[in-house]
C-alpha cells in the first residue's frame, strides 16, 4: 500500500500568485511557514520555522487567491510532488512542493475584513439582537411536562 499525504496549518508568507495555464484553468502558487515549538533537554525554548511550497489548482485557487493575503492562516491538505526543470543557465532544479487537495481557509485578521489596518473597537449590542433575547422562551426544568410550544427550535 502507498500513501502520499501532507496535512499542514500554518500562515502565508506572502498574496498568492495566481496564474492561468494556455487551457484557462487557474493555478495558484505561495508558500506556508509553519512553526515548531520545543524545550531542549537544558530547558531553554527553541523555535524552528519550516517553509512548505504549495500549489492549487481550479475552484480553490480561485478562493485562495480572492480571501487569503499574507499572514493569512490556512490548512492544507494535499500530496508532495516534486518537478524537474533546466533553468536559464543550464542547470538542473528541482523543487518539492505540496499539491492541494483541500483547503480549508482560518480566520481572516481585522485589516482584511474591513480594508483598513486599524483595530476597530467591538461592536456595541445591536436593538434587534436584545429584542430578540428578550423574545425568548423560558423552559421550566422544574415542572414535570415539556410542551411543544415551549421549544425554541
Amino acid at each position: 500500500m502507498n500513501l502520499n499525504k501532507a496535512i499542514i496549518v500554518g500562515r502565508l508568507t506572502a498574496d498568492p500568485e495566481l496564474r492561468t495555464t494556455p487551457s484557462g484553468t487557474h493555478v495558484v502558487s505561495f508558500s506556508v511557514a509553519t512553526n515548531r515549538n520545543w524545550t531542549d533537554k537544558d530547558g531553554s525554548r527553541k523555535e524552528e520555522t519550516e517553509f512548505h511550497n504549495i500549489v492549487v489548482w481550479g475552484r480553490q485557487a480561485d478562493i485562495v487567491n480572492q480571501f487569503s493575503r499574507k499572514g493569512s492562516t490556512i490548512l492544507i491538505e494535499g500530496r508532495l510532488q516534486t518537478r524537474s526543470w533546466e533553468g536559464k543557465d543550464g542547470q538542473n532544479r528541482r523543487t518539492t512542493e505540496i499539491v492541494a487537495e483541500r483547503i480549508q481557509l482560518g480566520a481572516r485578521p481585522q485589516s482584511q475584513r474591513d480594508g483598513s489596518t486599524e483595530q476597530k473597537e467591538p461592536r456595541e449590542k445591536n436593538e434587534a439582537t436584545t429584542e430578540k433575547k428578550d423574545k425568548m422562551p423560558v423552559i421550566d426544568l422544574d415542572s414535570d411536562e415539556i410542551k411543544p410550544e415551549d421549544l425554541p427550535f
